[in-house]
């Protein structure tokens, strides 16, 4: 009696010995192949798939000036570019352009020469790719025939004096 017990409880410890065993097994197929997949330089990992590439309808903060070109809108602008396009749009009635000093106050900037400059930039950076005119004397116009520009432009709040 005492035999067959001890035989059949060895079955079942060999039988929970088996499975145990290739649990074991899986874990470190597992372990190995996360060690492979973390060692792999980045392009030997596959990307999710990505969705079709769709025409860029805005741009980014910081992004490049494309040129200007017949149908074009300022919504192929960044938010900062785009907003000193539609200014000096509706600022410039009688021809005489904006300032980048007048911008940036516009802008809801301080008229600081470092803030002014960053104007500056973003202007004759426009001008040059067509988006704006640029007078000798150093302010800027619209083109002959501005791209839409939106109706209202609120400025940009922040600063120590509110504006």
């Amino acid at each position: 009696m005492r035999a067959e017990e001890l035989r059949e409880e060895s079955e079942r410890i060999l039988a929970e010995l088996v499975e145990a065993e290739a649990v074991l097994e899986r874990r470190v197929i597992a372990k190995a192949e996360l060690a492979e997949a973390l060692a792999a330089p980045a392009e030997d990992v596959a990307e999710p798939v990505a969705e079709p590439a769709k025409t860029r309808t805005a741009a980014l903060t910081g992004s490049v000036v494309p040129p200007w070109h017949e149908g074009m809108s300022t919504d192929m602008l960044a938010v900062d570019h785009r907003r000193i396009v539609e200014l000096v749009a509706s600022e410039t009635a009688g021809g005489e352009g904006a300032s980048a000093k007048e911008l940036a106050v516009l802008l809801g900037l301080q008229a600081v020469p470092a803030k002014v400059e960053g104007v500056r930039s973003k202007a004759k950076r426009l001008a040059a790719r067509g988006w704006l005119g640029a007078l000798p004397t150093g302010r800027f116009t619209p083109r002959p025939s501005t791209p839409t520009a939106r109706p209202s432009v609120a400025p940009v709040s922040g600063g120590p004096d509110g504006g």
